[in-house]
């Protein structure tokens, strides 16, 4: 990092910083106002305990800490504005929540629930304002000259070809082209249709490093087949001071992201599948816990209406437990209201042949195995309910993959409907609201799929939203 660009990024702390008291300031007066009349002046005048100086200085230093945290001062040249939104968004929320803490441990009472939405919704304006018109000056000197980093890509496959037309096809991103590194073979050919040129072979990229100004390598090299040339590379370009630049899809794996981690001085890069950070994740959760926590006050009624149906009409215990393959196939047990004889699981043998759905799972419209008042409670899903509890004990989310028997996992045979197991087990999911149990096993695999790649806390709201209506017109329920 260049002491051009250290002072930039301080500058851009110190920014953020004043945002910060500013937003603060502007919420403080304007509530000040609304409620007491208190003027701007009046306002100004009024004088400041040593206590609450201290107070500020720590809220400060905990948003320095989320804004890094939320990475907002990591390079930004080839990411979306809207994936710096995004990170603003995650970061003041943090901040709020940040703040709500700060205000019961010091007991501070103008932090009430209207001042922290208020300061939320201003200081998140604000600096996603600042962020855009810092982008948008950015663009503009890069258009003119300014802030140019100079970029050679080693390859020339398709990969390293796509990548090289993007960087250059956007000016405002900054990037000057010089070229692609790589020796005489069949596919350089594709090159020569390109206005692109090869300008070194990896034999001379030493010195071509020493003549010529690069400031980023991006590798574009089969990963096994081109190990020595990346090691020699890499090398180089840690002897120059040169960024370099890895595709993260060294193994063609699609649905996979990584990360980078250290541990006791060394890097890492893993990697993972779904979602994986620590943001979201915590959000989801509370969302779990408060949500399964009043849902389960609030239908107490009838849980308790229920129970008492299940034990008069029917032998055997209220409810049924049963093994089922939760988070990367830990077995847990769930809660259900008993809806079928008591020996149910050791007839499956005898129906196992009038199954009516493909793949591994059993399921019949006209279980004989079911009691009537279970047809009731299946009809209107009443009898998962009870899986709030599993909720609540951190088995299960509200909003994920069901949670399979182990009679159905073992089932299973193909290995890619098994990355379903790779998030939390839920109440509800994509599935449930796209035609429940009358969709194919098949479709209902890719359907946990698709949830998974595409998640997100606002997809869970709208699961959520729709399983409801989906519930009552009792669609595919079995």
């Amino acid at each position: 990092m260049n002491e051009k660009h250290r002072l930039t990024v301080s500058l851009l702390k110190l920014f953020d910083l004043v945002i910060v008291v500013f937003s603060f300031a502007l919420t403080t007066i304007g509530i000040v106002k609304a409620e007491h009349g208190i003027t701007l002046a009046r306002f100004l005048s009024l004088r400041t305990r040593v206590a609450n100086l201290g107070i500020l200085v720590l809220a400060l230093l905990i948003c320095h800490t989320v804004f890094k945290f939320c990475g907002l001062y990591r390079s930004r040249r080839l990411s979306r504005r809207r994936n710096e939104i995004v990170d603003v968004l995650k970061a003041m929320t943090l901040n709020t929540a940040c703040f709500v803490a700060l205000s019961s441990l010091f007991s501070i009472q103008m932090l009430t629930t209207q001042f922290l939405a208020l300061f939320w919704v201003v200081s998140t304006l604000l600096l996603s304002i600042g962020r855009f018109t810092l982008r948008i000056v950015a663009a503009r000197l890069r258009v003119h000259g300014r802030d140019l980093r100079y970029m050679l890509i080693l390859g020339t496959n398709p990969r390293a070809i796509d990548f090289a037309r993007r960087v250059s096809s956007d000016p405002e991103l900054g990037y000057r082209l010089l070229g692609f590194v790589d020796d005489d073979w069949p596919g350089i050919a594709a090159i020569k249709k390109t206005k692109f040129q090869v300008v070194s072979d990896y034999a001379g990229l030493a010195e071509f490093l020493r003549r010529n100004v690069v400031d980023e390598v991006a590798i574009y090299l089969p990963f096994g087949s081109f190990y020595r040339h990346s090691f020699e590379v890499a090398s180089l370009c840690q002897q120059h001071g040169i960024n370099m630049r890895f595709n993260s899809d060294i193994f063609g794996l699609r649905t996979t992201r990584w990360r980078a981690e250290e541990f006791e001085g060394d890097q890492y890069i893993a990697t993972y599948t779904g979602t994986n950070e620590l943001g979201p994740r915590t959000v989801k959760r509370m969302l779990d816990v408060i949500v399964a926590a009043c849902a389960l006050l609030l239908l107490s009624p009838i849980l308790a209406v229920a129970a008492v149906a299940i034990k008069l009409t029917s032998p055997g215990p209220v409810f049924f437990l049963q093994e089922r393959m939760g988070l990367n196939k830990r077995r847990f047990k769930i809660f259900k209201f008993r809806t079928m004889v008591p020996n149910a699981e050791r007839l499956m043998a005898v129906l196992e042949k009038r199954n009516e759905v493909t793949g591994p799972v059993f399921k019949m419209k006209n279980d004989p195995r079911i009691t009537p008042i279970g047809k009731f409670l299946r009809r209107s899903s009443i009898d998962e309910l009870p899986q709030l509890l599993n909720v609540l004990l951190g088995d299960m989310s509200l909003v994920g993959p069901r949670p399979l028997p182990v009679r159905d996992y073992e089932g299973f045979n193909e290995d890619w409907q098994r990355r379903r197991f790779s998030v939390k087990p839920g109440i509800t999911c994509l599935w449930q609201v796209n035609g429940r149990s009358g969709i194919s096993f098949d479709q209902w695999m890719l359907l946990d799929l698709q949830y998974m790649d595409e998640w997100s806390l606002w997809l869970d709201v709208k699961i959520l939203a729709k399983t409801l209506p989906a519930v009552l017109r009792g669609t595919g329920a079995a």
